[in-house]
């Protein structure tokens, strides 16, 4: 008998063509779990009416599996998925600089994220359906749609599985038909022939990248055939709809990111024969998606019945023109960044601007991963919010490209047309552009800091795990940022300085010793010593760096403005209220600059700083700034902030969509980006807690609409989880949970408790 692989082969289902496909056989399914696996009572966010598909960036619901995601509509008669694997990108590796000293930011050279398919289901017959009601729910990672039509009840089940790695749609009710259409984003033909239940489509990039998406389904009651493009199924009362697709994307500089052995409708044929019964596909993801959502309950007080009976658009609404809390919608908000953390950042690469979700081929700044601030933003949730498995994806891009980084800084960083270039003509290590694309290629201006933040972020994920084997994976990337430092500083009378840099993303381009870079590299070399001494590697190197590091140049407080100077001037060398704090990146993600240990003086500046730029931003810039003032303990400003990324985006204004998706005010029209659906929930926690290296604090900006509440697994920096109760301000009850931290104080107002653990231990305190 004919091999599946050589049918494939000999129909051209593994080249870049249309394909026939054979009836699919059944696949013995892994044992599943028992029983009902839903949460009960789930926080959902839910709407009374089908997405509009011309605005489905602010209305479709999103699913993920870190791979494969998805934009719901809901639509009765015509429902609708843009799907997107995270991995099919235009672009390579871009180490050639232009003209004018960048590296090319465009859709050839640099490349963009874009779509893979659309996938339709319609059932016209559906029409002047009643009682309808879409929801996503957050506590089984699950969209649904339920409506009434001649008197029947109706309801679809749609989640992208992580075990299964495919899409699945889910149609429940009697006697149900229609067709399922699948389209190619780039103008693939999807071809299918009855009696078969298959259609797929391949296709190829400019840059060699293989990709594919195949469709299928299966009906225990009712019949399911292919006619050209499209599935049709007639007499279903249980009809699951598979998808799959995929590229021939690895992880690995060496063969270029590409590996021309991974045939990609073959994975994906394999994928999609899943024939598990629906039950089963529900069961084994939710239990795999609630393993990771279930690490953190979040209570922040209760509503009203007025505002709980409210669907979510009209609740978000109602919230921005009442003064009264509704402190379940705020926690909603929060754990809808732990449900975009978990559906976008697996095992696979990390989240970029948008995440998972695209509603077109281009979207804005490519969908890329930005190194001054929104790539790192995306994983300050993480490790806070009991996801810190979520962080891996982070990690990995940047082993993987690190390679790749280090020949084209060393290449083409001293280029003179390089208006970054180090004076002193020396170049070593690693850097990166301000955006990077998969392929190991950065776009736009050198950005020499860039480095150092990428790997503030790497080391302090350490510092909440203290995994000393994860430690040593991404110690290469710690040393080579070292490396490319040492190279770069200047000596000056003043210490040592950045070389002529800019202070993302404003004021000159020329200056020396910017706050920004000064307060990463001051990190960096800090952190580098720690880990040389933890895994006993380089020492010697690392107290070079410590030497270092005491001989830079650190900021001070301007006598003109009051305000911590962004640059070694005086004078505000920039915009008054610019949407950038880079010059607090020391105070906030860092926190060299704190209140216990900095002198008075300083904090003043950071706060008269943060007054100067005032209370108005686009999404992730009011993230930002309720992340420091609640390191100021400043309660009432940083829930402000909150309040005004929650508020509705009306009008193309700044502010969070129907789906909670925030958008990016933009002129004539609103733009998706991610950061602050992950910034503010972070900016949330650390309102509630704020840890460092020997301190957890606790509630340390409670604001009064949340004055009684709990919420359990917060991750601690020093290697600690905290569960934390409180009534009416005050903490009722702490238990700190050691991950591999052994010694902490624990406060809270002027209490405090020296705690000495194991790991795995715990201790419950009640202050």
């Amino acid at each position: 008998m004919t091999s599946r692989r050589n049918f494939l082969k000999a129909t051209g289902a593994l080249g870049l063509g249309a394909m026939i496909l054979p009836t699919f056989t059944s696949h013995a399914a892994p044992e599943r779990p028992a029983g009902n696996p839903l949460a009960a009572n789930p926080t959902t966010l839910w709407y009374p009416a089908p997405a509009d598909e011309a605005k489905i960036i602010e209305q479709g619901l999103p699913i993920g599996n870190g791979r494969l995601g998805a934009l719901v509509g809901g639509g009765v008669e015509k429902d609708f998925l843009y799907l997107t694997d995270v991995t099919l990108w235009t672009g390579e590796l871009n180490d050639a600089l232009e003209g004018d000293g960048q590296l090319p930011y465009d859709y050839t050279h640099f490349g963009t994220f874009s779509m893979l398919a659309k996938l339709y289901v319609e059932m016209p017959g559906h029409a002047g359906a009643t009682g309808y009601r879409r929801e996503l729910d957050l506590s089984n990672g699950l969209v649904t749609t339920k409506y009434t039509h001649g008197g029947k009840q109706y309801r679809r089940e749609i989640f992208s599985s992580h075990p299964d790695d495919v899409v699945i749609v889910r149609l429940v009710g009697p006697n149900q038909s229609g067709t399922v259409t699948l389209t190619g984003a780039h103008g693939e033909p999807t071809v299918g022939d009855a009696p078969h239940t298959a259609a797929v489509f391949t296709g190829s990039l400019p840059n060699k990248l293989a990709y594919s998406g195949v469709v299928t389904a299966f009906s225990p009651d009712g019949t399911v055939e292919v006619d050209g493009a499209n599935l049709s199924f007639t007499g279903c009362s249980d009809l699951v709809i598979v998808f799959s697709g995929g590229t021939n994307y690895v992880p690995d500089a060496s063969p270029g990111f590409m590996d021309p052995l991974v045939e990609p409708a073959r994975l994906a044929l394999e994928k999609a024969a899943v024939r598990a019964k629906a039950d089963a596909l529900l069961r084994t993801h939710v239990a795999d998606y609630r393993r990771k959502y279930d690490r953190q309950k979040v209570d922040l007080g209760r509503s009203t019945d007025a505002q709980r009976a409210m669907d979510t658009w009209t609740r978000l609404q109602a919230r921005a023109s009442s003064a009264m809390p509704d402190p379940e919608l705020e926690a909603s908000y929060l754990q809808f960044g732990r449900y975009l953390a978990i559906t976008g950042s697996r095992d696979n690469l990390p989240i970029n601007l948008q995440g998972l979700w695209l509603s077109n081929n281009n979207p804005d700044w490519y969908s890329d991963y930005h190194t001054d601030i929104n790539i790192q933003m995306n994983y300050w949730l993480a490790d806070r919010a009991a996801l810190s498995d979520t962080f891996d994806a982070l990690a990995n891009y940047c082993v993987a490209q690190l390679p790749a980084w280090t020949n084209t800084t060393q290449s083409v960083y001293q280029d003179e047309r390089n208006r970054f270039r180090n004076t002193n003509n020396r170049v070593a290590g690693w850097a990166v552009a301000f955006s990077t694309n998969i392929y190991g290629g950065s776009g736009w201006w050198w950005h020499p800091g860039g480095n150092a933040w990428l790997c503030m972020s790497l080391f302090e994920h350490y510092e909440y795990t203290l995994d000393r084997d994860y430690l040593a994976k991404i110690y290469p990337l710690l040393k080579g940022a070292c490396e490319f430092w040492e190279a770069r500083l200047v000596e000056t009378p003043q210490g040592l300085v950045d070389d002529h840099d800019w202070s993302p993303e404003h004021g000159p381009q020329d200056t020396r010793g910017n706050t920004y870079n000064q307060e990463l590299v001051h990190h960096l070399f800090g952190k580098y010593r720690i880990a040389t001494d933890v895994l006993r590697r380089d020492q010697a190197y690392g107290r070079r760096m410590s030497g270092l590091r005491d001989r830079l140049y650190l900021p001070v407080v301007s006598p003109k403005t009051g305000m911590l100077q962004e640059w070694m001037s005086p004078d505000d060398l920039g915009e008054t209220t610019h949407r950038h704090l880079s010059p607090l990146v020391g105070f906030f993600p860092g926190d060299r600059i704190n209140r216990d240990d900095s002198p008075a003086a300083l904090i003043e500046g950071v706060k008269q700083h943060l007054i100067t730029r005032g209370m108005e931003s686009f999404g992730w810039g009011l993230a930002w700034r309720a992340a420091c003032w609640a390191r100021l303990k400043d309660a009432n400003r940083a829930y402000e902030l909150v309040q005004k990324v929650i508020r509705p985006s009306i009008d193309y204004a700044n502010g969070t969509a129907p789906n909670f998706f925030d958008m990016y005010s933009f002129g004539d029209r609103s733009i998706f980006q991610i950061d602050a659906n992950l910034g503010a929930p972070a900016a949330m926690l650390e309102m509630l807690l704020y840890a460092r290296p020997g301190v957890i604090e606790l509630l340390p900006a409670l604001p009064s609409a949340w004055k009684t509440g709990s919420v359990t697994g917060i991750g601690a920096r020093g290697g600690f989880s905290v569960d934390l109760a409180w009534k009416d301000g005050k903490v009722t009850s702490v238990t700190v949970r050691s991950v591999g931290g052994t010694e902490t104080e624990v406060r809270f107002g002027t209490w405090k408790k020296r705690i000495s653990l194991r790991k795995g231990q715990s201790v419950t305190l009640r202050p």
